[in-house]
């Protein structure tokens, strides 16, 4: 039995699920998959709205959920209110990550649905995700992870169903380009945003704006690194993250990788 066969039967166990969609690679597989086995009708989505999820996701999140056929909600929610979250302690995303799944799950609740599906894959647990301790508090059930579904096997197997978001660039919350202990601002979410969208504009895939203050330190792929050395690139790319507050914009030299503000909790060991 293959990963695929194993999820499915995992699936099998439950008559109707929520599944949090967030229009990510993982979340979509996992809703393509969950409504094929259970049926679209036993099936539903519930995708966030705050000032952490770009409005280009959210509009993503509604072409690809109607495509599965699933009841689509649209849950908005205010994140800047959760408290503790503004002040960016290092178990931010567990603070945060409870509040919303406790929104999820009434949501859930009002269609008689108990069980919450979240996209976590195998691979998530090699990172510091505090996040994953409010999932487990709660209930919440992750598909993937536990059918030990990996990131490239999900592009595989999505890339099979024929679901566009096979090569989707990973994302994460807005909210995880600030470093920790630095205070979250609506600003600096939408500067982030703002940014990161006129570097996607430009061609550039698998990147992030990371926000120190008022400076903007870019990660790129490496093999996004030539393009953006460019002297005109470069020139082009600091006049508009200015143009979205940033007072000064630099270029990280390791490049994308995933969790990069985490590193600085190793030195604090």
């Amino acid at each position: 039995m293959d990963n695929l066969d194993r999820l499915k039967d995992f699936i099998r166990q439950y008559n109707k699920a929520a599944v949090a969609f967030s229009g990510g690679v993982d979340s979509s597989f996992l809703l393509q998959v969950s409504s094929d086995v259970l049926g679209a009708e036993n099936v539903i989505a519930i995708t966030l709205k705050a000032a952490v999820n770009p409005e280009a996701e959210i509009e993503e999140a509604v072409e690809l959920a109607e495509l599965t056929g699933v009841k689509h909600i649209i849950l908005p929610m205010d994140v800047m209110s959760i408290p503790g979250f503004r002040e960016n302690p290092t178990d931010r995303c567990y603070i945060c990550k409870k509040a919303i799944f406790e929104r999820v799950i009434s949501e859930a609740r009002k269609y008689g649905i108990s069980s919450i599906f979240d996209g976590t894959n195998a691979e998530d647990v090699k990172d510091f995700r505090p996040g994953m301790k409010a999932l487990g508090e709660l209930g919440i059930i992750s598909p993937l992870r536990e059918c030990g579904l990996g990131k490239s096997e999900i592009r595989k197997y999505s890339r099979e169903y024929g679901i566009k978001t096979w090569d989707k660039p990973s994302m994460a919350c807005l909210a995880s380009r600030v470093p920790y202990h630095e205070p979250i601002t609506e600003e600096k979410l939408k500067m982030i945003g703002k940014s990161e969208g006129l570097l996607q504009a430009m061609g550039f895939r698998q990147f992030r704006v990371r926000c120190h203050g008022g400076i903007a330190r870019i990660e790129v792929a490496p093999e996004e690194m030539k393009k953006l050395l460019d002297i005109n690139i470069m020139n082009d790319i600091s006049d508009k993250l200015k143009s979205t507050g940033f007072q000064y914009v630099t270029l990280d030299m390791q490049g994308y990788r995933t969790g990069s503000l985490n590193e600085i909790l190793n030195l604090e060991e």
